[in-house]
């Protein structure tokens, strides 16, 4: 399947559905409200070893793309990112996002970049914003997770605002060209604090598809 590349920065926040939270019993449907306000659409991969979870592998990516009808970004919280990164390319991930912290991690990024994708790199909430400086000017995307990885309907970790602000200053400092993403714990409330911190993309999962009409709760998000 041919990759389909997430937007650039546009000056404003981009909304960003997590498929973890969705209802695989009725994909479709779960994700037929987000079509027209979300931005693109995020699977959260799982190894069982980078995070205590199991999750995804790369053959779900087609089905969330003709589902939701939206660029799909694969943030992969696994151990050995490389072994998987041909494998989401080329189910049609356009965003791969690999940690800071696993093995490799700039090796993954060039490889992204050379098969022609967006590539972006995530911090966990222990890991200092300095990691990210080798990489800056390779990035299309930072993510600031703002929970520990690896389970959905946590709690958003206010002390990672300041972690978001020192991001997108040093973001700002090359060139300003990748987006902010916090993801963890984002609701109504949250993404208030989030963006005004300099986050300008926004992960949603738990409250998104608890809230009963995910399409009214986006459009309430862009309002904010």
């Amino acid at each position: 399947m041919k990759p389909v590349l997430i937007p650039s920065p546009s000056g404003r926040v981009a909304l960003v559905p997590s498929v973890l939270s969705a209802d695989f019993a009725c994909l479709k449907a779960s994700l037929a409200p987000v079509k027209k306000l979300a931005d693109w659409v995020q699977v959260d991969v799982m190894d069982g070893l980078f995070v205590p979870n199991l999750s995804f592998g790369p053959g779900i990516v087609p089905y969330v793309a003709k589902a939701s009808g939206l660029p799909v970004d694969a943030h992969l919280m696994v151990s050995r990112p490389a072994m998987f990164i041909d494998a989401f390319a080329a189910a049609g991930a356009g965003l791969i996002t690999v940690h800071a912290e696993s093995a490799g991690a700039g090796a993954c990024i060039r490889k992204i970049k050379s098969l022609g994708l967006k590539a972006g790199l995530a911090l966990r909430p222990k890991t200092p914003v300095a990691r990210l400086v080798p990489f800056l000017k390779l990035l299309d995307l930072v993510l600031v997770m703002t929970v520990e990885p690896g389970f959905g309907g946590q709690a958003f970790m206010p002390e990672m605002t300041g972690k978001i602000s020192a991001a997108r200053k040093m973001i700002g400092a090359c060139g300003g060209r990748a987006w902010l993403q916090a993801d963890g714990g984002i609701n109504a409330a949250t993404a208030r604090v989030a963006a005004a911190a300099g986050a300008d993309s926004l992960v949603i999962g738990s409250a998104l598809f608890s809230s009963g009409d995910p399409a009214a709760f986006l459009r309430g998000l862009k309002k904010i």
